[in-house]
């Protein structure tokens, strides 16, 4: 199947974006939760791929979407759900999301794409600012940072830092094994797995008590 050109993927681009707009206006009036049990969305789609491509692919699309997919989501932007975090909540982020896919740009270097490490690093200096840190947390004040995709890549990257902060050694001969890492029973599982993925093992964990919402250092 060949890509879509340009034309093509305006209408359907309109038509997709149309069908956002009503899902999230009628969002209020669905429920939270779906009524669906395990297996059910799977058994409502066919068990082998196509062997040709939709005739309609907007109203196939759009159709799917309207009798599988919403009927069998967790609506995470629904305003009576209140549990985990919301993602994409705002419908500006969309829009960012539509155009950093436009791009395609691959950028884990900045000579793949000069526009989102400057871009980056100008967010991340101006979140440092807001937050009231100090221009040692800035590029320019020789800190700096990166966005991460998700509290757990977020908590991975900061742990690995602090490693390498404790240890300038840690990164040639890996970790001496007294490493410790301090939680509560209310920390985000993701600390215990950023533990687990940077091979420190479980005895670096130490649950410590703590009242909510804060660790007690004594």
């Amino acid at each position: 199947m060949s890509d879509l050109d340009p034309e093509e993927f305006r209408r359907l681009g309109h038509a997709l974006v149309d069908w956002v707009a009503e899902y999230r206006a009628g969002l209020a009036d669905l429920p939270v939760r779906p009524a669906v049990a395990p297996g059910e969305v799977r058994a409502a789609l066919p068990a082998d791929l196509p062997e040709q491509p939709a005739q309609d692919l907007g109203a196939e699309l759009t159709g799917l979407l309207d009798t599988v997919v919403v009927p069998g989501s967790l609506h995470w932007q629904h305003p009576r759900f209140f549990g985990y975090f919301p993602a994409q909540a705002s419908l500006f982020s969309l829009l960012g999301d539509i155009a950093s896919g436009g791009l395609g740009a691959q950028g884990m270097l900045w000579s793949t794409s000069p526009a989102a490490t400057e871009v980056e690093q100008v967010v991340v200096d101006g979140m440092a600012r807001a937050l009231g840190l100090g221009e040692a947390f800035t590029f320019a004040g020789g800190g700096g940072g990166s966005l991460q995709d998700s509290a757990s890549s977020a908590a991975l990257v900061a742990l690995l830092a602090a490693l390498h902060r404790a240890d300038p050694g840690w990164r040639s001969s890996g970790v001496r094994g007294d490493e410790r890492v301090y939680v509560t029973a209310e920390t985000h599982s993701s600390l215990a797995k950023a533990v687990r993925i940077a091979g420190l093992g479980s005895r670096a964990l130490q649950t410590v008590p703590g009242t909510p919402h804060a660790m007690d250092p004594q």
